[in-house]
């Protein structure tokens, strides 16, 4: 056997070599990606309980409303069940979290937990499910709407300042902390309140089917624990994720042993107790104070 032939035969022990490892990286590789693409059911295959906290105070998040759009699609996920600890928020922010969360129950039966708060719009996001749980000493109701703006004229006579305005209207950027409200203003605001308050007051009629006296002795503004709630026709029972787990299974077929995965996204987390002290002090939420803007319409607990 010459060099030349022993060259050839080597080359092709090399190529046969070769060929083997760049199957095994491919199978590797194809191996990885299988682990490392994201699961659209929170990380379970198979059929499973999705689990989504709703904690602090409430505003409008596409990521949130995204994670809810996919999750209702999910034909892996068979029921929802959604935990909520929360003073309220925003009425935008609700009306966005309420509505998104019926997408849901439209294709999924959808139960809500109630932890230590799931007051004002904590309970708009309660009455989308299908089912309401809550402790017995759980803090909710408190169905209204509030906008308070503080009003520093008389500091400012005291230190001697005066501030100039010009708008394009008597009613623009109306009621202002630097100057006393314009003729109209308290009543222009009033009706804003007014209005968002019928829509609340509404969608609790509609959803926990009360009228009359008792939709009016509900919607005062006050606060109940759970078992009052219960008794008023707020919630559904008295307990916690095994109740829930437990309605779901008789009600529905979906298994109290069916594994429970949590669904997540992206949110920035203001904690609720340090926001209502805000309020209180300027009229505005911790996260209006964070991000300089003007006050808007609340559902919170007061």
């Amino acid at each position: 056997m010459t060099a030349t032939s022993d060259l050839i035969i080597e080359r092709r022990r090399m190529r046969r070599r070769l060929a083997f490892w760049r199957i095994l990286a491919i199978v590797a590789l194809a191996a990885v990606a299988i682990v490392l693409i994201p699961r659209p059911s929170g990380g379970v295959r198979g059929d499973h309980v999705a689990r989504v906290s709703i904690d602090g105070i409430i505003t409008d998040d596409r990521d949130r409303d995204a994670s809810l759009a996919k999750l209702a699609k999910d034909d892996n996920v068979r029921a929802l069940l959604v935990r909520i600890n929360s003073p309220g928020g925003t009425v935008a922010g609700s009306e966005a979290l309420y509505q998104s969360l019926r997408a849901v129950a439209a294709e999924k039966p959808v139960v809500a937990v109630m932890a230590e708060a799931a007051a004002s719009g904590g309970y708009v996001t309660a009455i989308a499910a299908d089912h309401i749980v809550a402790r017995a000493t759980t803090l909710t109701g408190s169905i209204g709407v509030v906008a308070e703006a503080p009003n520093f004229t008389g500091l400012l006579d005291t230190l001697g300042i005066s501030v100039m305005r010009t708008k394009s209207a008597p009613l623009k950027a109306e009621p202002s902390i630097l100057t006393e409200p314009a003729p109209g203003a308290i009543a222009a605001q009033q009706s804003l309140i007014d209005d968002s308050f019928v829509w609340f007051r509404d969608l609790v009629a509609e959803r926990r089917k009360l009228s009359g006296a008792e939709l009016a002795a509900v919607t005062d503004g006050r606060a109940f624990t759970g078992r009052q709630a219960l008794d008023l026709g707020l919630i559904d029972a008295i307990g916690g994720e095994e109740v829930a787990r437990a309605w779901l299974d008789s009600e529905h077929g979906v298994p109290e042993s069916m594994k429970i995965s949590d669904w997540t996204w992206d949110e920035p987390k203001f904690p609720w107790p340090v926001a209502g002290i805000e309020d209180r002090l300027f009229g505005r939420s911790q996260i209006d104070l964070l991000l300089g803007v003007g006050p808007r319409l609340f559902a919170v607990i007061q």
